[in-house]
């Protein structure tokens, strides 16, 4: 491809976003030097100059490293070319480490009998974007190729829109705002994130839905996409998930409730269909702990 750059990009970034294909798979790419800048291997911090030849070797399909299970899948919407699914608490969404089974890809593959897209892993297919194993709520998942490529580029680009509910320990101050900090990798504990100001950029907004002694139930709108966004900006406004040990949302309030988990929810998805180019919005319920808890919490300011 003959294209002009912004000559400010990294060479990963423009590529991903011109080619619809994700970062990773572009970085992974020129490792192998299947991408040549002029006829020359190009690598990821490369610049591109403002007229450049790209040419790109795409392999043939890995194999998956996942095998397909028989497992529970709540499926608000399916057509030819995505699913969204309501994904329940303790489900991976892709295997990893110490846990090659029991993920929503290995249950997306046998529902879909095998026809799902690539994605950007053998061990991914169909999925665009991650919830955490705890957090419940809303995914699209990509059957097809065209699908993964357009939906992964409008996350990418910040197009969809994405609202969580969650119950945190305490309350932030004021009813309403916004969290920002640049997030990355915490510099010992490598399982976290943190506030990093080399981190990141990612920006939360959020507002109180209601609030009893000693916890509040949030709305938060995500406008980046950054590892545990909402745990790790919550934590540090002092305010975090209920029930995140990771961040430290337990505490007696959460043990004598039996909160189980971060009670964190992915409650509206809105984005535009791959194919047809229609608006579509998605809403999943909260979960029946989010009920529990805020049951726990009425009876606790009524007694």
């Amino acid at each position: 491809m003959t294209t002009p750059f912004d000559v400010h990009d990294r060479a990963d970034v423009a590529l991903a976003r011109l080619s619809g294909e994700s970062r990773s798979r572009i970085q992974q790419w020129m490792k192998e030097d299947r991408i040549l800048l002029n006829g020359k291997p190009v690598h990821a911090r490369d610049q591109l100059p403002a007229e450049a030849t790209i040419t790109i070797r795409i392999p043939a399909s890995a194999p998956r490293d996942v095998t397909a299970e028989d497992l529970p899948l709540d499926i608000l919407h399916e057509d030819k070319d995505i699913l969204v699914i309501n994904k329940a608490a303790g489900m991976h969404v892709h295997p990893g480490a110490g846990r090659p089974t029991g993920s929503l890809a290995a249950a997306l593959l046998h529902h879909c009998e095998g026809r799902l897209a690539p994605g950007g892993a053998p061990d991914r297919p169909g999925i665009v974007h991650r919830l955490d194993r705890e957090t419940t709520g809303l995914l699209v998942a990509a059957k097809n190729d065209a699908a993964h490529r357009e939906l992964s580029r409008q996350f990418r680009e910040r197009e969809t829109e994405k609202t969580y509910l969650a119950f945190v320990v305490g309350r932030p101050r004021g009813n309403a705002g916004t969290w920002e900090g640049s997030i990355g990798r915490h510099p010992v504990a490598r399982q976290r994130m943190a506030i990093r100001s080399r981190g990141r950029t990612a920006k939360t907004d959020w507002k109180i839905v209601s609030s009893w002694p000693g916890a509040s139930l949030l709305e938060l709108q995500l406008h980046t996409g950054r590892t545990h966004q909402i745990r790790v900006h919550a934590s540090a406004a002092g305010c975090p998930v209920a029930g995140d040990a990771t961040y430290g949302g337990v505490n007696s309030l959460t043990r004598v409730a039996k909160v189980s988990r971060q009670l964190l929810h992915a409650h509206q998805l809105s984005f535009t269909h791959p194919r047809t180019g229609e608006q579509l919005s998605f809403t999943a319920p909260p979960p029946a702990d989010f009920a529990a808890f805020q049951s726990y919490l009425d009876e606790s300011r009524t007694s």
